[in-house]
């Protein structure tokens, strides 16, 4: 039976030295209390780091570590040094990740060397879950430090079902290119089957990203990546319902807020509860306060904002300065408005208990949330929530991730002042009914989505996601059938192989002098040629003079332009059809206007037709303007026996009466062959699939529709069946 794996930065329990030794003190909130049930169950692991510098241990104490987590909480520790921690956690991730992901370019910082440490820590995680793992195991791996983690797992285990959760924006495609590990990023995180954003606003850009960056197609928020589909949703993450909204005695909350309940006066109450970072608007948030107090003189002696900040990274300068600003605004605000009975604003930098939290939430009338940006914001939810008698409001920024969900809140920009002073007037000033019917539609949809059905909602979609892919994937996996048709191989007397060569053979370029064969190709192919058995067709759609070139010097065949031109071993070129070139001159007129305004495209000329290729333009720019270039050149070619062939990034003006199956056909023409082999990657050579015999062993570079029995992943894969063939050829005579 298949068991889960919690793979996360930080462990849900600490570790740490006190006079006495060491001590375990388990973590509260969010993740640990959404993913409680799940990693209660049996052989259920949860990998992280467990709060305490490898350095501060011995061997023995890392032991007795291990075993305690293990047995009592079902832990897995990876231990990390404090160069390590520092290097990868307080410096790629949190100076470079967690400002460009947050839209503080300017605040991002660019070192190799903490780029490399953020490598070898993800490396460190692997080889530490790599123990553990099994076939057909859930893995869950959450958040930004553990972006390169999905693909390690999946390229060792590719049968555990990997789901990657995103606790942080995605930003937008012009705000993410700026990463100059990007690519590396992105194709860490497609080791996942499922992946997962608060937002949908985060699933579109990271969609978009891909496109952009990496030239991947999605349809319904589902990637075709090599052999397998991946799926990107938005799952917001909920919150315990229950436990924020259960009856409590007031004289039971703790006196630590006591006193400030206590002490309110008949004041209105607004609250404001963050950890210290820049991303939270603080300083922005107290300034638009003051806004409010100049514009509302009448609200002045009669309203209190509680400021709590919870100490963060204090130990970096920024933040330390950050925390020396908000003082700074507090007494300005404070000594400008307040009078010797009222202070507008208590500011306390510390953090509060859960229960104390509570406590305030149910005591004030206003939340004030407005983050410059946020990935989702719990403690809105949490304040709903608390309010059970519907009677509180919430003032949120709409760059909030739970702005998307709480639209009866009122929602402002965060970085308008005179917003967000009129949002407080309206929340202060909103009838009491209205605030009741608003707060009950959104009770009832935080209770719903809360942090169970969260955690439910990802894993069964992660579990539809990979049996739907393995269903689809299965029915032309050539893995089932590997043993038949090596058998089928040794046993054939007379073979054919009809090999496509761009994006089958080698990778994708559209120019010529790129596109060169590398000598390990042409050593293969001389293997397979130099079996008397087998005969073997390069099968292309690249004009003739460039195959030849390239492969003149084998003793093999060659079909160009898509099968109008073929060449057999010491032998000329002959037309398979003869045909003129009376249209070019009207086409090429109307590819020249679109390479002209589409910048990256460019025009092939072969004999009897004309390519247009445009793998190297803008995504986005060719997914607005391709369906237009269609329609154009089909309705110049319409009369004509001309026909639009696509192909990879490629559209191909041609006679329609030549293809790749006609082409074949004059191979098998009077022939007996008893093992036919066909593979290609694109539209152009489903003709050549369908052209062939029903016991034909095709195969498709790639996932898609195809008239293939067989897939394979890549043209690396295929490389290394042919060398299995080459390498079986030897061996032929035992059967």
């Amino acid at each position: 039976m298949s068991k889960i794996i919690i793979i996360s930065n930080r462990l849900p329990v600490t570790v740490k030295r006190n006079s006495q030794g060491l001590e375990y003190y388990k973590s509260i909130g969010g993740l640990a209390t959404g993913l409680k049930s799940y990693h209660q169950q049996a052989d259920s692991i949860w990998v992280g780091w467990p709060g305490i510098a490898n350095e501060e241990m011995n061997d023995r104490e890392k032991k007795i570590i291990q075993k305690e987590l293990r047995k009592d909480y079902q832990c897995l520790p990876v231990f990390l040094f404090s160069e390590e921690i520092d290097q990868y956690y307080n410096g790629f991730c949190n100076k470079t990740i967690w400002p460009l992901f947050h839209y503080f370019t300017s605040k991002t910082q660019y070192e190799i060397e903490t780029w490399e440490a953020y490598k070898q820590v993800n490396e460190k995680f692997f080889k530490a879950v790599e123990a553990v793992i099994e076939s057909n195991d859930i893995i869950w791996v959450h958040d930004y430090h553990l972006m390169l983690l999905p693909k390690m797992i999946k390229e060792k285990f590719p049968d555990t079902q990997i789901g990657y959760f995103l606790h942080i924006p995605f930003p937008s495609f012009e705000i993410y290119r700026l990463l100059i590990w990007r690519e590396e990023i992105l194709r860490g995180l497609l080791g996942a089957d499922l992946i997962g954003f608060h937002t949908y606003d985060y699933v579109r850009h990271f969609l978009n990203s891909l496109h952009r960056l990496l030239g991947l197609e999605y349809n319904m928020n589902r990637i075709s990546c090599e052999d397998r589909y991946i799926q990107v949703d938005a799952f917001p993450m909920g919150i315990d319902y229950e436990f924020f909204s259960k009856p409590r005695n007031n004289d039971s909350f703790p006196e630590e807020v006591k006193c400030i309940i206590e002490n309110k006066n008949n004041m209105r109450m607004i609250l404001s509860i963050d950890r210290l970072d820049y991303t939270k608007g603080i300083k922005e948030r107290l300034k638009a306060f003051g806004r409010f107090l100049t514009q509302n003189p009448e609200y002045r002696e009669k309203v209190r904002l509680n400021l709590i900040v919870a100490p963060s990274r204090v130990e970096v300068d920024y933040y330390d300065k950050l925390r020396r600003e908000i003082k700074e605004v507090v007494s300005g605000l404070n000594g400008k408005f307040g009078t010797f009975s009222w202070m507008p604003v208590w500011f306390f930098f510390r953090s509060f208990s859960q229960e104390s939290l509570i406590a305030l939430y149910r005591d004030s009338d206003v939340l004030l949330v407005t983050p410059l940006r946020d990935g989702m914001n719990l403690v809105c939810k949490e304040y709903i929530a608390s309010r059970t008698d519907y009677e509180g409001m919430v003032v949120i920024s709409e760059t909030a991730g739970a702005a998307s969900e709480l639209g009866e809140a009122v929602v402002v920009n965060a970085n308008d002042y005179d917003a967000i002073a009129r949002g407080l007037k309206m929340a202060l000033d909103m009838p009491r009914e209205e605030k009741i019917a608003r707060n009950k539609i959104m009770h009832r949809r935080i209770k719903h989505y809360n942090v169970d059905f969260w955690a439910d909602d990802f894993l069964n979609a992660l579990k539809r996601t990979v049996m739907n892919s393995t269903q689809t994937i299965a029915q032309k996996s050539m893995k089932k059938d590997s043993k038949l048709i090596e058998r089928a191989y040794q046993k054939a007397t007379k073979r054919i192989f009809f090999l496509d060569y761009d994006g089958t053979l080698v990778g994708f370029t559209p120019l010529p002098e790129q596109a060169k064969p590398d000598e390990e190709l042409k050593g293969l192919l001389q293997k397979l040629v130099d079996d008397p058995k087998n005969t073997v067709v390069i099968i292309s759609g690249r004009e003739r003079y460039s195959l030849e070139e390239w492969f003149g010097d084998l003793k093999l065949h060659i079909v160009a332009s898509h099968g109008l031109w073929i060449r057999h071993p010491g032998q000329e070129w002959t037309m398979t059809m003869s045909l003129d070139n009376n249209w070019k001159e009207s086409i090429r007129h109307i590819l020249q206007m679109y390479t002209d305004r589409i910048p990256g495209s460019i025009i092939e000329e072969k004999d009897y037709s004309l390519a247009w290729h445009y793998r190297q333009c803008d995504p986005v720019t060719v997914s607005l303007k391709l369906t237009e270039v269609k329609e154009t050149l089909l309705s110049m070619i319409q009369a004509a026996t001309l026909g639009l062939q696509e192909g990879n990034k490629v559209l191909e003006i041609k006679d329609n009466r030549v293809n790749k199956g006609f082409g074949a056909s004059a191979f098998l023409r009077d022939q007996n062959y008893d093992f036919i082999f066909a593979a290609g990657d694109d539209h152009t050579d489903e003709d050549l699939f369908s052209a062939l015999p029903p016991d034909a062993l095709t195969v498709k570079i790639g996932l898609g529709k195809t008239n293939a029995r067989y897939f394979l992943k890549s043209w690396q894969s295929m490389r290394f069946i042919l060398q299995r063939f080459a390498d079986l050829s030897s061996f032929s005579d035992i059967y």
